[in-house]
């Protein structure tokens, strides 16, 4: 199921095929995780990859595990001791260039695999003993390749503040590839980078600063060498998580904006709810729905016009939770 609209562009997402319910993994199972299928499967269209069989070692098959140097590990067969490392690094170099145009806004991978577990991924010594201090091979080789793109390990996204970051991440940088898809002017630049400034702040208060000096020297930079800088230090900032802090100061920022409209009551009331969202008393969606509400009311454009009210699908329910 897809909620798009017929005309929108897709968001795109790569998954580890297992995660999806594909029947990939060496014993013939799966391991579909519910809140990605039936949760973000609403809104992304999921590319799946199981490198593993796309090099060959088909279903069922021996496991495999990470041997040597955490650094610079061979992939193995764990009975034959059959070596996988060249066959799998080759096929990798050739498959994230074809990945490549696909278009992804974002990575789901397997947690803990050696072929996509993106970090703490068991590599054993010679003699046997484990330590997770490794990266799947292909995972590894994918946040190196983009590394721009939001990624995150399907176990991480029990974790609702992970959970909220990444999909902030993918929507925001979907964004970013339609401003940069074609020729781009200045004024575009500005207008995105405007209208993305609360959820910098909350984010990365810093990051937004440094932005906004680059945007202010456009004309100083050649477009693509421009495109690549405002990118890596846009995604680098969106990476920290929003803080309870941050969004409080967010808040009361945007509040700025009704001061000369609202009673000395009004006042008080969404006053009082951020006081109750920064004791972890309310979710985040408390406030910002009050403050919407008389955003829209008294029709402030430059407010409206933020990402930070509408970062993603509200029916997601990311800020929903104390």
């Amino acid at each position: 199921m897809n909620r798009k609209n017929e005309g929108e562009d897709l968001i795109r997402v790569g998954v580890s095929a297992c995660v999806l319910g594909e029947k990939v993994r060496f014993d013939g199972q799966h391991k579909r995780d519910t809140y990605v299928v039936d949760v973000l499967g609403n809104y992304f269209e999921f590319v799946p990859v199981c490198p593993e069989v796309e090099v060959g070692m088909g279903v069922p098959r021996e496991s495999v595990r990470l041997v040597g140097e955490p650094d610079k590990p061979r992939m193995v067969g764990r009975k034959s001791g059959k070596d996988w490392t060249d066959t799998m690094k080759d096929f990798t170099q050739k498959r994230l260039k074809h990945l490549e145009e696909e278009n992804l806004s974002g990575y789901i991978l397997k947690k803990d695999s050696p072929s996509c577990g993106m970090e703490r991924v068991k590599v054993y010594t010679d003699k046997g003993m484990p330590s997770r201090k490794g990266k799947g091979f292909w995972g590894g080789a994918l946040t190196e390749f983009f590394p721009h793109l939001p990624v995150e390990e399907e176990g991480r996204l029990n974790d609702l503040k992970l959970r909220d970051n990444f999909v902030v991440r993918v929507f925001a940088y979907h964004r970013l590839q339609i401003l940069f898809s074609g020729r781009f002017v200045r004024k575009e630049v500005i207008d995105f980078h405007t209208t993305h400034k609360y959820l910098m702040l909350a984010h990365n208060p810093e990051a937004y600063k440094t932005l906004g000096q680059l945007v202010a020297d456009i004309k100083k930079y050649d477009p693509n060498e421009f495109k690549s800088e405002y990118s890596r230090m846009f995604m680098d900032g969106l990476c920290y998580k929003s803080t309870t802090r941050k969004n409080v100061n967010v808040l009361l920022h945007i509040m700025g904006f009704l001061k000369e409209h609202l009673t000395k009551q009004e006042k008080a009331d969404i006053l009082e709810v951020i006081e109750g969202y920064r004791k972890e008393m309310i979710p985040l969606i408390v406030p910002l729905t009050l403050i919407n509400h008389y955003i829209k009311k008294h029709n402030i454009d430059y407010i409206l016009n933020q990402v930070y009210l509408n970062p993603h699908p509200k029916e997601l329910m990311l800020r929903n939770h104390v």
